[in-house]
This record gives C-alpha cells, structure tokens and sequence, in this order.
C-alpha cells in the first residue's frame, strides 16, 4: 500500500519566479514535483486523446482573472468578462486566482465529457469534500455555503453544479474548436516522439519545464515534493488554459495525473484571436458550437464514444448531433461489431476545407 500523499492541486500560473535566492542572494534550486516511475508504471502511463473540460473550466477560471499572455488570452478575457453568468460567484471561492484550488471539480470522470464530470461533482464522497474545503479555509475566508458543500448538501452542490455547467457552456465551450486543434497538434508532435524513441523520449520532450532523470520525472513546481507512482502509471493531461507549469493532483486515493501546457505554435490560431477563430465561429453559426465542434473531430473517423469523449459531451448528446449531421449529408455512420462508425461525406469534407 502505498503512503498517503496530501492532496494538492496547485495553480502555479503568474507564481514562478525566474530565479529563487536564499540568504545572502544566493541562488538555490528551482521547487521541483518528483514523479518517480518503475518499469510498470511506463507501461501504464499515457496521453489523453483529448483535454478535460473539467480541468480546461477550472483553470480557465484562474486566466479569467489574470493578465499574463494577452496575444493567447487577451480578446478571450475581454469577451468572457462581457458574458460571464453571476453564477460564476459560487465557483470563485473554490478556485482562488492561486494556489490549492478544490480537487473534487476536476473529477477523473470528466474526460467522458462535462455532464459526466458534473454528475461525478454532484456525487463526490463527503470525505473528500471535507478535505478539500478544510485545505482552502486554511487560507483565506470561505462563505457560508462552502460549509453546507463540505457536508455534501445535495442543494449546495446542485448549485455547483449548474454553475460550471453555466460558466463551460458560455465562456469554454465557444472556443472549444480552437483548444482541440492545439491540442491535437502537441498530441501529434507527442505520437511522433513516442515512435522515434518510446516513452523515455516522450517524457524528455513533452514540456520545456520537465527533465526526464531516469527513472524520474522532474517538473517545476511551486514547492519540492515527491510522487511515487506504484504501478499506477500516469495520466498526462494537455491543456490549453495550464498556463507555463504543469499542474498535478497528489489525493493518493486518486489515479496521478499531470495537467501540462500544451506546446503553442506561435503562427496557429488562439482563443485571443487569428483568422481560424472567425473560420470557427463561421461554422459555429451554420451548425451550432456543438455539431461543428463535431464536424472537425471527424477529421478522422471517430467511433459515438470516441466522439464524445473528444468533443466533451455525453455519449447520447453526440449521437444526437451525429445523427442531425448524417441527416444533413455531411457524415456517414457504418456499424462495426458492437459500436458505430462515423466519416465525413464528401460534401462535410468541402464544408470543411471552405472553412479553413
């Protein structure tokens, strides 16, 4: 049984100092996150096929309320402050702009899309939720109503709820199109490196702020710490709003997880502007977010799972919006044993290629 490891999920966003000095101005080493694997552990381990809505709504909220990177960020804030919900108020305690913010809103369950993920909310054990609300009112003031969430008040959390569905749908998922595409470009550059030299090459060059020092993973990290692995492997975690260093969930009763930045072509589009976006939103307002979102996932067929894990949406929501797309002539759908798979028709395929 492995030791129990204190739960810690760190925005280290606009925290890290260029050099850290000691006594005197000496300098001494940079915090370090130690992730230590065994030969198990690299079997296990692997690269989401997508980001997580849930971790993307999070940490979204914390470059909300920041001004670093205005060339990736900057048209995306000045739109989301004009339409952000007020119920953002009742997730603003629980993700302080730095620091610890709650584990139990980025639930492992919210890579099979946002309502998988809220309902994981909706259903956290009181335990975790005492832990993970005591760890924030350790550091700043908390409202009442965060202790009506600490005791799992189903009214509480149903507000919770509805406000990360409220705040992704209007201010994440518009962008979601933008977010896949660079993510699909670092996953790309990451599949490359795997054929050239397997995990051992992934890990050296996934991130500028990771060294790989076999059999340990070194990241920067706000504070030094260490993660041991036993056999449970990694997740790795691209994302788009991970802004500088990698995030990690240390709760031991939760599968390791490392949440890292996504490598940002300097000539691709972002959320804050480049004429992809206006491609996007263009086809956004012939299909809807959703099901244009869906059209450029099957830019390779997908299976329904496939595609909602990808897109972010339930398994029924994506076959919904499936089928309104091969209604429309733009997708086939071709049944392979137990599971349906979807392609572009040739006229989805010319949508597409207008658009881009």
């Amino acid at each position: 049984m492995s030791p129990p490891i204190a739960s810690a999920a760190v925005n280290s966003a606009r925290r890290q100092e260029p050099a850290v000095r000691g006594a005197g101005g000496s300098r001494r080493p940079r915090p370090v996150l130690r992730i230590h694997f065994t030969a198990d552990d690299l079997v296990r381990s692997r690269i989401a096929s997508t980001p997580d809505p849930m971790w993307e709504t999070v940490l979204s909220l914390t470059e909300l309320r920041g001004r670093d990177a205005p060339n990736i960020f900057g048209r995306w804030r000045r739109e989301a402050r004009a339409r952000v919900d007020p119920s953002v108020r009742f997730l603003l305690p629980l993700v302080p702009p730095v620091g610890y913010f709650a584990d139990f809103l980025t639930p492992a369950e919210g890579l099979d899309g946002i309502d998988a993920g809220i309902d994981a909310i909706l259903h956290t054990p009181r335990r975790q939720l005492r832990a993970d609300v005591a760890v924030l009112a350790a550091n700043r003031a908390l409202p009442a109503w965060a202790l009506d969430i600490a005791d799992a008040d189903p009214a509480a959390l149903g507000q919770i709820g509805e406000a990360f569905r409220s705040y992704y749908r209007t201010i994440v998922e518009p962008y979601w199109p933008t977010i896949l595409a660079q993510a699909e470009a670092d996953r790309a550059r990451c599949a490359q490196a795997f054929l050239d030299g397997g995990w051992i090459a992934t890990l050296a060059n996934l991130s500028d702020a990771m060294q790989w020092r076999p059999p340990v993973l070194e990241v920067n990290y706000p504070v030094d710490r260490d993660l041991f692995l036993y056999g449970r492997g990694l997740l790795l975690i691209p994302s788009y709003f991970c802004w500088r260093l990698p995030i990690s969930l240390m709760d031991s009763e939760r599968r390791p997880v490392l949440v890292y930045p996504v490598r940002r072509d300097p000539i691709a589009p972002t959320i804050g502007g480049g004429s992809r976006e206006a491609d996007d939103q263009s086809l956004a307002l012939l299909l809807g977010h959703t099901r244009a979102t869906i059209l450029r996932a099957l830019n390779v067929s997908r299976t329904t799972s496939g595609l909602s894990r990808h897109v972010g949406v339930s398994i029924a929501s994506a076959s919904q919006h499936a089928t309104a797309l091969r209604n429309a002539g733009l997708i086939t759908t071709d049944r392979q044993g137990n599971s349906v798979l979807h392609s572009l028709t040739p006229l989805g395929m010319a949508l597409l290629r207008r658009q881009n």
